[in-house]
């Protein structure tokens, strides 16, 4: 394999050619800095945290892969990856985990205290996420929970504390992970069943959809709660209302459990995800 095949494998097993990811996990960190920092985070904890989130995904992804490599190659979604062909040695994987970890790690020492303390749960929880589909019946919830965790850190970055509001902007964005992952494990759920691991999308069973559909309802409500207790404007109820019909968009995508359709549906969430941050952004702005 020549250098660039393997720089390639790398890139590819660090998911660095699909966004989506790192984009789902940077939208509530964003937002989490912005209700902070009153719309007027410092600018040297956004590129932190941008920063940050980029290689913590990629060593989160690198991490998925190594745990479930003997899984991959009978997942038609997943066969193709650079560890599941074998492209890439275990060894080697483990190291390129490391290696944007420790990166990751060096970016945020600027940090203060508390949100270096909370940089060592986050890392528990990205590192251990992969193996909880052996035994948690909804193994999205723990993802929910790792991918809000950039909003307590966020609190904790700009204020020197987590209030209560960066708890209850964590449980929103949990509810909205598991509908979006369970939108994610539907593609995959005929492969999931063969092999045997567990998904959120075989634990819901024939009530997948309606889980779905109850998270981002549960979402919905506990986002606008939090524009009360901010208190936020007129733009950011109007980019609920936005969010709620993109959300509404998705019902007919996954009703039939097509799984194109259904994958269709989970990357739209990247605009929810973004639609609520510019509300919030452009809110502050006007007042």
């Amino acid at each position: 394999m020549t250098l660039k095949q393997r720089l390639s494998a790398y890139y590819r097993l660090a998911r660095m050619d699909k966004p989506i990811g790192t984009l789902l996990l940077l939208w509530p960190t964003l937002w989490g800095l912005w209700l902070a920092g009153q719309g007027q985070p410092d600018w040297h904890l956004v590129v932190i945290f941008c920063l940050g989130t980029f290689l913590m995904r990629s060593a989160g992804c690198v991490i998925n892969d190594w745990a479930d490599r003997d899984f991959d190659g009978h997942v038609e979604r997943t066969k193709a990856r650079p560890l599941a062909s074998g492209e890439i040695r275990s060894r080697e994987a483990l190291y390129l985990a490391a290696g944007l970890a420790i990166l990751a790690l060096i970016i945020a020492l600027p940090l203060n205290s508390l949100a270096l303390l909370l940089t060592i749960p986050a890392a528990f929880l990205a590192g251990s996420y992969p193996f909880t589909k052996r035994f948690l019946a909804i193994p999205q919830a723990y993802l929910g929970i790792a991918f809000s965790f950039g909003i307590p850190m966020a609190f904790a970055a700009q204020t020197g504390e987590v209030p209560m509001i960066a708890w209850v902007l964590m449980l929103a964005n949990l509810l909205w992970t598991v509908a979006y992952d369970t939108e994610y494990a539907i593609v995959d759920k005929p492969d999931d069943l063969k092999i045997g691991i567990k998904t959120s999308a075989i634990t819901f069973g024939q009530y997948d959809v309606t889980a779905v559909m109850l998270c981002h309802l549960g979402f919905l409500i506990l986002m606008y709660l939090i524009g009360q207790w901010q208190p936020m404007g007129m733009i950011y109820y109007l980019g609920l209302g936005l969010v709620a019909a993109l959300i509404l968009l998705q019902f007919p995508q996954i009703r039939g459990r097509d799984r194109a359709l259904c994958f269709q549906a989970f990357l739209s969430n990247n605009r929810i995800g973004a639609v609520i941050f510019f509300a919030i952004m452009l809110d502050f702005l006007v007042h």
